[in-house]
C-alpha cells in the first residue's frame, strides 16, 4: 500500500473528487438550509446546502467557481458528514481543521481528506481546502439556534 506521505498519491486524490465530485449540483428543496462562502484569496464562490434530519445531516449539496483543492476537499467532506449527528459533524471538520493548522488531531478519524495534511505549506490553500467545511459548520450553528 502507498505511503499517504506520497506526494502523487495525495494529488490523485484530490483530482479524482476534482474530476468526479460526490454531491456537486444544489436542489430546489426549501427544507434544506444554505449558505454561500467566498473567499477573499482566490476564485473560490461555493453555495452550501445541508438537509437536517432532526440532529443528523440528511444531506449535503455544494456547487460554484471553486479551484481543484476547494472542490475536492467539500466532495470528500460532504460524503464524510452524510449520517453523522452535527456533534459528529463538528467534531470530524475540527479533527481536519487541527490537521490543516498542524495541532494535535487524531489520524484514526481521517479518512481520505488526509489528502489536504500538507496545504499549511501554501498559506492561501488553507481558505481553498477549508472554505466548504466552514460553511458547513456555519450551517450546523445555525441549525442550533
Amino acid at each position: 500500500m502507498r505511503s499517504l506521505d506520497d506526494p502523487q498519491l495525495l494529488r490523485e486524490i484530490i483530482m479524482d473528487h476534482y474530476d468526479h465530485p460526490c454531491n456537486r449540483g444544489l436542489v430546489e428543496d426549501e427544507t434544506y438550509k444554505k449558505v454561500n462562502m467566498n473567499s477573499d484569496t482566490c476564485i473560490d464562490d461555493l453555495d452550501i446546502q445541508v438537509k437536517f434530519d432532526g440532529d443528523k445531516i440528511a444531506d449535503v449539496r455544494y456547487d460554484g467557481e471553486a479551484c481543484a483543492i476547494c472542490t475536492s476537499s467539500t466532495s470528500i467532506m460532504s460524503e464524510l458528514v452524510i449520517g453523522k449527528t452535527k456533534e459528529e459533524a463538528k467534531r470530524i471538520i475540527e479533527n481536519y481543521m487541527n490537521m490543516i493548522y498542524e495541532r494535535d488531531y487524531d489520524e484514526d478519524l481521517l479518512e481520505e481528506a488526509i489528502a489536504f495534511k500538507n496545504t499549511h505549506k501554501q498559506a492561501n490553500r488553507i481558505k481553498c481546502a477549508t472554505l466548504g467545511w466552514n460553511g458547513l459548520v456555519k450551517l450546523i450553528e445555525e441549525s442550533e439556534e
